[in-house]
């Protein structure tokens, strides 16, 4: 497995079944060298990588029917559906707290991807960085449009990873890593439409036209993106873990039962996949 890399989607609540396949991952020891991720993809592997077995479970499914979580509350008081104070701070600092060193501490690398606004495209931020700050970067990669604020860190103006590049296999490979699992969130008919709504993307992000720009194009990237997995899992390049029932969870999910059963899910189909994919990592 030291050349295999780990590629994980985002999409908000979706993310929880990555959870799922991740718990299983870890209870059989399974790890590699590389990570990347975006938006809930990547928070789901925070946790995975700091070896804390059932707190992805804890954190986004016994916490989400909290209005802090996430709420229209919150959108009313603070611009933002989802608590993000709640969610990168209080959360893992106090109430499910976090374990920092052991994610420091581990030997595995973490690349994390946000939205530049200025530029529209992706930017990565990986465990190995000078002065790395998981929670800013989590943060900066779970912003959704409209219902979060933009997050400035080293100097930029930062949007969710999903946006530019919502299935980052060829960051993987531009890391080095050829042999990648990829772990997504939709099932396998899936692809995205068009933005409808393009006048209140332009109306809300004006002064960031190359960020208008990328999210004109979102539906594009991401089918686009989607292709070229289905290229390099024909090669044999790529290992592909999607959910296999039809889902029943959307990206703003709050009903607890369903999450936990999307989790389950993924749990269930790592189990089942587990001998092809041991044979593939053999090859």
């Amino acid at each position: 497995m030291s050349s295999i890399g780990l590629v994980l989607e985002g999409g908000g609540m979706r993310g929880i079944y990555t959870a799922g396949v991740l718990e299983y991952f870890s209870e059989h020891n399974v790890y590699f060298p590389y990570t990347v991720g975006v938006s809930a993809g990547a928070c789901m592997a925070a946790s995975y990588l700091s070896r804390q077995l059932g707190r992805n479970r804890v954190v986004n499914v016994n916490w989400v029917s909290d209005p802090r979580y996430i709420s229209w509350r919150n959108l009313w008081r603070k611009g933002q559906l989802f608590g993000m104070d709640f969610i990168f701070d209080e959360i893992p600092n106090a109430l499910v707290p976090f374990d920092y060193d052991a994610f420091l501490q581990g030997q595995e690398e973490l690349a994390i991807g946000t939205t530049d606004c200025e530029t529209g495209e992706p930017i990565y931020y990986s465990k190995s960085d000078p002065g790395f700050d998981l929670l800013k970067v989590l943060r900066a990669s779970s912003s959704l449009p409209f219902i979060a604020p933009i997050v400035e860190y080293g100097g930029k103006q930062l949007l969710d990873g999903g946006i530019s590049d919502p299935i980052p296999l060829r960051q993987a490979e531009k890391d080095g890593y050829n042999r990648n699992i990829v772990i997504l969130t939709r099932n396998a008919d899936y692809r995205k439409s068009r933005n409808r709504f393009s006048w209140i993307v332009k109306r809300a992000y004006g002064k960031y036209p190359a960020f208008v720009d990328t999210m004109m194009r979102r539906h594009a990237i991401y089918n686009g993106t989607l292709d070229y997995i289905a290229e390099q899992e024909r090669c044999g390049n790529t290992f592909v873990i999607r959910p296999t029932e039809p889902l029943a969870v959307g990206r703003m999910e709050r009903n607890p039962a369903k999450l936990d059963a999307l989790y389950l899910q993924g749990y269930k189909d790592a189990k089942h996949i587990m001998p092809s994919l041991q044979a593939w990592m053999e090859r």
